[in-house]
């Protein structure tokens, strides 16, 4: 609810300044039609008149995209001064009509602790007229400040329109995207690959090597007492060798996962970390295979990095979903100074990527290190 109340008084607020913007926008577009009207038919004289409107056009839609932000409207821009004119040229009905809806929704306030006012400290002569009217104001207020909502978002999409990249580009950029996300695929898959020939080679195949030592020593052995104490190492080394050998195959993938779900393959995480883990699973039903996967080597991935670097006493982990948006938050209470551009998380990047996905790390020194990730899960 607080939320909800801040957002609503930043776009009263924005959709006042778009309002008072309109005194400044609809002179200067008539003022601009005007005088290239008057030099259309000369090439230099309309070169001298477009500086100044493009210096003052670029301006006042600078002044449009902070305001547009300071509402919470943040999307890319990718325009030229033909397009920020047009925008201009059209954008001043909606200043005036968001004043408009501004002042009824101040007037319904204003009505509305009128009529509370009258009513509990002073004499009424016609409490029908005055409930009548009370209703009415709610009503008006009520309406007022659900247009302010949709307000925004029409001025929001129609700067997208004009201001936003062209048709061409965003295609241009999401073949980027993907091209970048296909290439970290390939590096994630050749970087898993190594670290599991890694894990086998020094964990695994060690303890069978040792294994084998033993076991030929005491074959060897011609002392009863010997041989059993060598049996016994080599049943030591075998046992550590099939929990290595667990350990690999659950970090390439967990069978949990499959039978039992995300929630029960993240709680088995929170169980085996070195470091208390509170774990805030808030999904109504289970996300498919792919996203799933994800999250998990995210959160198991992070939780790991925690307990090894940050020296923290305390991870707290959240999923959460919105809409079509599954939300991870990894976050310790350690030293902070996480390096987002190392290994470990620039390979988590790189999975949340190949999902279309977006990974931030925020890691001031002295902590806290919080790692947020979303996964589009429709």
């Amino acid at each position: 609810m607080r939320g909800m109340t801040r957002r609503g008084m930043r776009l009263t607020v924005g959709l006042l300044v778009g309002a008072g913007m309109v005194a400044v926008e609809l002179p200067f577009i008539a003022l601009s039609g005007l005088a290239l009207l008057c030099v259309y038919m000369w090439p230099r004289g309309r070169r001298k008149v477009l500086e100044p409107v493009t210096a003052v056009a670029r301006c006042l839609t600078e002044s449009a995209r902070r305001r547009l932000r300071f509402g919470g409207a943040d999307f890319s821009y990718g325009y030229d001064t033909e397009r920020a004119l047009k925008y201009l040229a059209v954008r001043w009905g909606l200043g005036l009509l968001g004043g408009c809806v501004v002042i009824s929704a101040l007037a319904g306030a204003t009505v509305v602790l009128w009529a509370s006012t009258a009513w509990m400290f002073s004499t009424i002569e016609h409490p029908v007229d005055v409930a009548e009217t009370g209703v009415g104001a709610v009503f008006l207020l009520f309406l007022s400040l659900q247009a302010v909502f949709g307000m925004a978002t029409l001025e929001a999409r129609l700067a997208r329109h004009f201001l936003g990249p062209t048709h061409e580009k965003e295609l241009q950029r999401r073949v980027a995207e993907l091209a970048s996300s296909r290439a970290g695929v390939v590096a994630a898959v050749n970087d898993e690959r190594r670290r599991i020939e890694r894990d086998l080679h020094d964990g695994v195949q060690q303890r069978l090597v040792a294994l084998g030592m033993l076991l030929g020593r005491a074959l060897r052995a011609k002392d009863e007492t010997r041989t059993v104490e060598l049996l016994r190492q080599a049943h030591e080394q075998s046992r550590q060798a099939l929990t290595e050998l667990r350990e690999v195959a659950w970090r390439v993938y967990p069978t949990v996962l499959d039978e039992a779900g995300l929630r029960t393959a993240l709680e088995t995480v929170a169980e085996r970390s070195a470091v208390p883990v509170r774990l805030d699973y808030r999904l109504a039903r289970e996300p498919d295979t792919a996203v799933a996967t994800v999250t998990y080597f995210v959160i198991s991935e992070a939780v790991t990095n925690a307990v090894k670097h940050s020296r923290a006493d305390r991870i707290a982990v959240t999923v959460n979903r919105e809409d079509n948006t599954l939300f991870l938050r990894i976050q310790d209470n350690g030293g902070g100074g996480a390096d987002a551009l190392g290994s470990g998380l620039f390979g988590l990047a790189r999975r949340v990527a190949a999902m279309d996905g977006r990974f931030r790390v925020a890691s001031p020194a002295g902590g806290p290190t919080t790692i947020t990730a979303e996964l589009p899960c429709a």
